[in-house]
């Protein structure tokens, strides 16, 4: 009977809330969303990461969903190139659950890619390979590179899981990730950026004068010069926004 009761209440704990999930909060954008909404950037990133030399921004196609935006979460950017369907997100906060969130949103992907009578052909319908990054930039202190497995966080641990998903965690903090920011000339920018940002805060600068501080001395020294100037005012409310819920953390 124990055992039973035992059961009953691990089954319990999985049990669907029948409620229609829906957004806590407006969603707020990043200055690495921004950037990388750029194809030109987003195309140096891209060859940055696989070592490729592509030099036409146009062959990307941007499937990034629009107000995909669920359980507080929403993914960066999403594209597909060379029959890959690529998942970029940016994190400054340390968060292994990423796999399945990353699960979530491919399945999501996936639907609206593929034409639904076609799952019962006796042809079976391909579709572009999942690539899973994030670029990391919190404070805490990881590897240039790790990796997350789905599988991490099966209850009942398997060598050969039946599902698996893997994420590449990449630390894009100033410092880190040398060879690939000397590739991506806007990614070791975009580094500098955030570290004069936090060099500052941590140095009692009240967080908007540091904002501010930095996109002109950035400016100033040609650091992302051209995108901090066509979008300094957005850029600074966005910066104090992203940077306030970090120090708050």
């Amino acid at each position: 009977m124990a055992r039973r009761k035992s059961q009953k209440r691990r089954n319990k704990k999985y049990q669907v809330n029948n409620r229609q999930l829906k957004a806590k909060r407006p969603y707020k954008d990043t200055i690495f969303r921004m950037l990388y909404h750029d194809k030109e950037n987003l195309l140096s990133l891209y060859n940055a990461v696989n070592g490729r030399n592509y030099t036409n921004a146009e062959d990307l196609q941007i499937v990034t969903l629009k107000n995909a935006i669920y359980m507080g979460m929403k993914n960066d950017l999403a594209f597909i190139m060379d029959m890959n369907l690529y998942l970029y997100e940016h994190q400054s906060t340390y968060n292994p659950n990423i796999p399945l969130r990353n699960l979530f949103y491919i399945a999501d992907e996936y639907q609206r890619l593929v034409v639904q009578k076609s799952l019962y052909s006796t042809v079976i319908q391909k579709i572009p390979t999942p690539r899973f990054i994030v670029f990391y930039n919190g404070t805490k202190k990881v590897d240039d590179y790790n990796e997350f497995r789905l599988s991490s966080a099966y209850e009942n641990s398997t060598d050969n899981p039946d599902l698996e998903l893997r994420v590449t965690m990449l630390n894009v903090n100033d410092g880190h990730n040398l060879e690939l920011m000397e590739h991506c000339r806007t990614l070791k920018e975009y580094a500098k950026y955030v570290a004069r940002v936090r060099k500052y805060v941590t140095q009692n600068i009240p967080l908007e004068e540091a904002v501010t501080r930095a996109v002109d001395e950035c400016v100033e020294e040609g650091i992302l010069a051209e995108f901090l100037m066509k979008n300094k005012a957005e850029v600074i409310k966005v910066s104090i926004y992203e940077y306030d819920k970090e120090f708050e953390e």
